[in-house]
């Protein structure tokens, strides 16, 4: 064979290669391979088919962006059901110590694909959780960055994935609606067209885990998260993010200048739905699963309603408008409401917050935190 010169093989020629052992799923290994030849080979080289770990097993879960918004929390929910030692928190930054103690935490970075690999290998994994990624509004002001870690980072997860026959859960968004989209509801499937390098990214990673699981049985899922709002974490520059800093403002000073229109509606749901929903979801066995994509809702309110119910406790509450015009332009492209009928209908899904839980809670488990760190409420 000539030096350079690239040969996709017969599917016949190789033997376990899927993830499912499918042979039938396709009639040649891609050429090009998502990330690069030599780790494309690599990939379907290995001699055992996947098959899920015995049912008395539990599974071994990797979280990558794990200090986000949202990997924390989900790693003691799923330390809870599994096993403090079968939950590996990883991310690039330095741990608090209240995350280093509560249970395994390592360095990952998702552009490394090689200290990626040697993790699952070494740990086992089976589930692998990828959290990494910039937000809406911060990747627009970095989208060379953005691009890089959003789908760069995707790909060395996917092949992995692969590789190794996981599990793999990749969060959507409601970011991944555009303004052609339709807005109330927004059903699973639809135009989308979204308009920001995180939304871009996030329909990449849709479309990309349902090719590789109608090609090759990779177990990929997907879950549209509408804006969390949770107390432990701070915003992460998305375009949501007011829902969270209203309560603090509302605790601390007593007034919020929000950056969002009043009267603009967008999905929302309290952190403890969204982790949730995700455990609920990867525990969901393959067959009662039609989709793969799938939205979830729990609520949708507009800055001025929530400011409204936070006054039934808080009555001296400020709230003043100064729309910033990117994250305004990004929230007026995306759904007011999300139709998550086929969540419900497949595995069981209902929210147990709603807007006026939700505002009870978090004003209480902010209240408590800022007591407790000796800092004034209002």
């Amino acid at each position: 064979m000539q030096p350079g010169v690239h040969v996709c093989l017969p599917t016949a020629a190789v033997l376990g290669l899927y993830c499912r052992g499918c042979l039938s799923r396709a009639q040649s290994l891609p050429c090009g391979g998502l990330s690069s030849l030599h780790r494309q080979m690599s990939r379907w080289t290995g001699r055992e088919t996947c098959s899920p770990p015995p049912p008395q097993e539990h599974p071994r879960v990797l979280i990558t962006g794990g200090l986000g918004q949202l990997g924390v929390g989900l790693a003691q929910l799923l330390r809870k059901l599994y096993g403090r030692e079968n939950v590996i928190l990883s991310d690039i930054k330095k741990p608090p110590p209240h995350v280093f103690t509560s249970g395994p935490f390592v360095y990952a970075d998702v552009l490394d694909y090689k200290n990626l690999r040697e993790l699952i290998v070494n740990n086992r994994i089976t589930w692998l959780i990828h959290y990494s990624a910039l937000l809406s509004a911060v990747g627009e002001a970095n989208v060379a960055l953005a691009r890089k870690i959003n789908i760069t980072g995707l790909h060395n997860v996917l092949d992995l994935a692969l590789e190794n026959c996981l599990r793999l859960f990749v969060p959507s968004t409601v970011g991944a609606f555009g303004p052609s989209s339709p807005r109330d509801p927004a059903p699973d499937l639809c135009i989308q067209r979204p308009r920001t390098i995180y939304g871009v990214s996030k329909v990449h990673g849709e479309l990309m885990g349902e090719y590789l699981h109608h090609k090759y049985g990779l177990d990929f899922r997907c879950l549209r998260y509408p804006g969390v709002i949770s107390v432990n974490s701070s915003p992460g520059g998305g375009t949501t993010d007011y829902a969270v800093q209203i309560f603090h403002d509302a605790l601390s000073t007593g007034h919020h200048e929000c950056y969002l229109r009043p009267d603009t509606r967008l999905p929302m749901m309290h952190i403890s739905d969204c982790h949730r929903a995700t455990v609920e979801f990867m525990q969901t066995p393959e067959s009662q699963l039609s989709l793969r994509t799938y939205n979830i809702g729990a609520m949708s309110f507009t800055p001025a309603e929530v400011a409204q119910e936070i006054r039934k406790h808080l009555p001296n509450l400020k709230v003043t408008y100064n729309p910033d015009s990117v994250r305004q332009t990004i929230a007026d492209s995306w759904p007011v409401r999300f139709d998550d009928s086929n969540a419900r209908r497949d595995w069981g899904w209902a929210p147990a917050f709603a807007l006026e839980e939700l505002v009870s809670d978090m004003l209480h488990l902010i209240r408590d935190k800022r007591t407790n760190e000796g800092l004034p409420v209002s």
